[in-house]
């Protein structure tokens, strides 16, 4: 049984804020440990995409850096690039939005460094052996680093259900080509549905959509990023969720495998259950959240953290007034109640069948 910490939401005073638990969870969960004198520790955290502003404060990646240097470690603040278009395509681009939203030098007192190079090009295969792959495509400069601190935002995912510390080293430590390999999925287009307004055409990477009295979708072109199904307003775009959702959240857990598989006991995870929103923060924009904000939590085990934040979010009661379409209840699956089709537990119980951790945990208030 692998061990949780949790800290609460709540703050009367100095000593509870936000910035003293994370170091104080950094501590209870011995991550300390996880550093050698001299490691180059790579903090992997996203930047939030262009006109987002769901993504973690970057002062709060500042509590990371400073404790990784006062157990002798040399960190620095690391992403990869997307596949889809949009500020975080390529490494210029990708510097620029992370240095808008605050996760520049004068914050972070530690380099933000862009694993995967220039135009994403720069990785290591990585042998898994599982299911889908025999070995995935790891940034470069992630599969270097000496030791590594993941800090996620938990919210939902369109695809993935939920996206937290599995999700975030699993499409976050990949390159473009990577990603692509863990998509690998037909997307379809509802003609019925289909309002013709080309928000679809406007966000796809590829080109690989014409609108006239509906969307059109090229299967030659397309390279599965679901970009597209994000922007869809009227929810006309999609995937044939019966067969493709579970071999796409099993190659996306092969992928976070291969992420931390050479750094055995080096890594430590941090999950933000913080304005839980409907979507990743690689969307363009944050929806309400669906639940109110929980707390904070770290782990050893991606695996036991991400089951316990799921956990936790479908304890709450979810607003009325989000994206939620049902499960409203306390003990009621909130991802579900978001997206019926999604299958986010897949990642959990694959995860735990790959070796990359447990889904059982104790959960430790701090």
């Amino acid at each position: 049984m692998s061990k949780v910490y949790f800290a609460d939401i709540r703050a009367r005073g100095e000593g509870s804020s936000k910035i003293k638990k994370i170091k104080k969870l950094f501590d209870k969960a011995q991550f300390g440990d996880l550093i050698t004198e001299g490691d180059l520790t790579g903090i992997k955290i996203h930047f939030g995409e262009e006109g987002n502003d769901g993504y973690l404060n970057p002062v709060f990646a500042r509590q990371v850096v400073d404790k990784i240097k006062e157990n002798k470690g040399n960190p620095f603040v690391v992403d990869t690039n997307t596949l889809y278009s949009g500020m975080r395509h390529n490494s210029v681009d990708h510097h620029r939005i992370a240095n808008l939203h605050g996760f520049n030098f004068s914050v972070l007192d530690a380099p933000v460094i862009i694993a995967d190079g220039l135009k994403s090009q720069n990785f290591l295969e990585v042998e898994v052996n599982g299911k889908h792959f025999q070995s995935v495509k790891i940034a470069s400069d992630i599969e270097n680093t000496d030791s590594m601190i993941v800090m996620s935002h938990f919210k939902g995912h369109e695809m993935a259900g939920f996206g937290g510390s599995i999700k975030n080293i699993a499409m976050g430590c990949a390159p473009a080509a990577g990603k692509k390999d863990q998509h690998n999925v037909e997307i379809l287009s509802d003609n019925n549905t289909c309002i013709a307004c080309g928000k679809c055409a406007e966000v796809c990477p590829e080109s690989a959509i014409v609108v006239e009295d509906f969307a059109v979708i090229d299967p030659q072109k397309c390279i599965g990023c679901g970009e597209c199904i994000t922007a869809c307003p009227v929810d006309a775009i999609g995937m044939d969720w019966d067969s493709g959702i579970a071999p796409f959240m099993e190659r996306m857990t092969e992928y976070a495998y291969g992420a931390v598989k050479n750094k055995k006991d080096k890594v430590g995870y941090i999950n933000f259950l913080l304005n839980i929103t409907p979507e990743c923060d690689c969307a363009p924009f944050s929806d309400a959240p669906l639940v109110p904000d929980i707390g904070i939590l770290a782990s050893k085990d991606p695996v036991a953290l991400d089951k316990a934040s799921y956990d936790l979010v479908n304890k709450q009661h979810g607003f009325k007034h989000s994206y939620l379409k049902d499960n409203y209840e306390s003990g009621q699956d909130k991802f579900k109640g978001a997206r019926d089709h999604t299958q986010g537990t897949v990642q959990l119980n694959y995860g735990k069948e790959l070796g990359l951790g447990s889904t059982e945990y104790e959960l430790i208030e701090v």
